[in-house]
C-alpha cells in the first residue's frame, strides 16, 4: 500500500509539473487580453524565432541567451534589441517563452543566467557583448542590430536592475524605452532590511518608461507607505505611485495594475502591453502606441487594468 501510494504521489507530482510546463510555455494562448491592442500583441507575432546562446566567461552571468527573427540570416534588415533583466530566481532560461513571444514581433532579446540582476552590471554587460557582436564580421549579428533602437525590461528584481541599468551603469544612454513590472518598492532597499544595491532612483529618467504591478497579496501588500513594518508587498501602489510621481516632467510615462494577477504573473500575463510599448518606442508602431496615448487611449477602458496614470 505504501508503494502504491509514494508511485501515486510521484505521479501526480510529476503530472502537476508537466502542466505547469505547459501552461507557461502556452501562457499567451491562456491570456484574457481584453482590448483589441492588448490581444494583437499578446499573440505571436510573424516571424518565426531561432535561439543562439554564448558563454559569457563568468559564474554570475554565465551565459548570454539570444532569441531573434529567423529571417535575420538573409539580407541587411536591422532589429530592435531588448536586454533582459532577471527577476529573483527566475532566470532567462526559465522565462524563455516570454523572450522567444518578444522576438516573435521582430525584436533580437537577450538574457543571461543572473541571479543578481539588481545592480544593473550584468544588463550593461550583456548590452556591450551584443555591440560587440554587432561590429564583429565573424558573428551572425554582425550590422543586424539596430542601436537607435534599444529597449530593456525587468520583472521584479529586473525591474530594479533595469532602472539602475539605465540610471547608473556606463552604457545607459544606449536605451531608448524601459518596461519594468512588479519592480522591489524601495521599502526592501533600506539599508536594514536588503541593502543599498536594492536601492534605484525614478528621478534620473530620461526615457520613456511602462510601470506595471498586479493587485494580488504579494505585489500588493496591505501596507500604505514605507514606514509600515507589515504588510508590505513586493511592488504596492503607494511604491508605483512614488516612483512615478519622481519622474522627471516631459518624460513619456504609464502605470498601471493588472487586475486579479499577482507577483510571478506579471512577466507572462502583462506580455501583451509590454510588446506593444516596444513596438511603438523602437519600431515606430502607431497602432500600438494607441494602447496608450491620445484620445481613447485603450488602457483606460480596458477591464484588465486599474490604477492607471499617464504623462506625455
Amino acid at each position: 500500500m505504501v508503494v502504491i501510494l509514494v508511485i501515486l504521489l510521484v505521479g501526480g507530482c510529476v503530472a502537476l509539473g508537466v502542466y505547469f510546463k505547459y501552461q507557461n510555455a502556452n501562457y499567451y494562448k491562456n491570456a484574457k487580453p481584453a482590448g483589441e491592442i492588448e490581444k494583437k500583441y499578446t499573440a505571436m507575432g510573424e516571424f518565426e524565432v531561432s535561439y543562439k546562446e554564448f558563454d559569457a566567461k563568468t559564474a554570475t552571468y554565465k551565459k548570454y541567451e539570444i532569441w531573434y527573427p529567423t529571417v535575420m540570416k538573409d539580407g541587411y534588415t536591422k532589429y530592435p534589441l531588448v536586454i533582459m533583466a532577471n527577476g529573483t530566481g527566475v532566470k532567462a532560461s526559465q522565462y524563455k517563452e516570454v523572450l522567444k513571444h518578444l522576438a516573435s514581433w521582430g525584436f533580437i532579446v537577450v538574457g543571461n543566467e543572473d541571479d543578481h540582476s539588481r545592480t544593473g552590471a550584468s544588463s550593461a554587460e550583456t548590452l556591450d557583448f551584443m555591440l560587440a557582436q554587432n561590429e564583429d564580421s565573424d558573428s551572425k549579428f554582425y550590422g543586424k542590430i539596430d542601436v537607435e533602437n534599444i529597449g530593456i525590461a525587468g520583472h521584479s528584481q529586473g525591474g530594479v536592475g533595469a532602472i539602475n541599468a539605465v540610471t547608473n551603469q556606463e552604457n545607459g544612454n544606449c536605451y531608448k524605452a524601459i518596461w519594468t513590472a512588479s519592480t522591489t518598492s524601495q521599502y526592501w532597499g533600506q539599508d536594514n532590511i536588503f541593502g543599498a544595491e536594492w536601492r534605484y532612483d525614478t528621478s534620473k529618467l530620461t526615457i520613456p518608461i511602462f510601470m506595471v504591478a498586479g493587485t494580488g497579496a504579494a505585489d500588493a501588500g496591505t501596507a500604505t507607505d514605507i514606514i509600515a513594518t507589515e504588510g508590505q508587498g513586493i511592488c504596492p501602489l503607494w511604491s508605483m505611485n512614488e516612483s512615478y510621481n519622481a519622474i522627471p516632467g516631459g518624460v513619456d510615462k504609464v502605470m498601471a495594475r493588472l487586475n486579479g494577477k499577482d507577483h510571478g504573473d506579471m512577466l507572462r500575463y502583462a506580455d501583451g502591453y509590454m510588446t506593444a510599448w516596444f513596438m511603438y518606442y523602437l519600431k515606430g508602431d502607431e497602432y500600438a502606441g494607441r494602447a496608450f496615448f491620445g484620445d481613447g487611449a485603450e488602457i483606460n477602458t480596458n477591464t484588465n487594468w486599474q490604477d492607471i496614470c499617464i504623462s506625455e
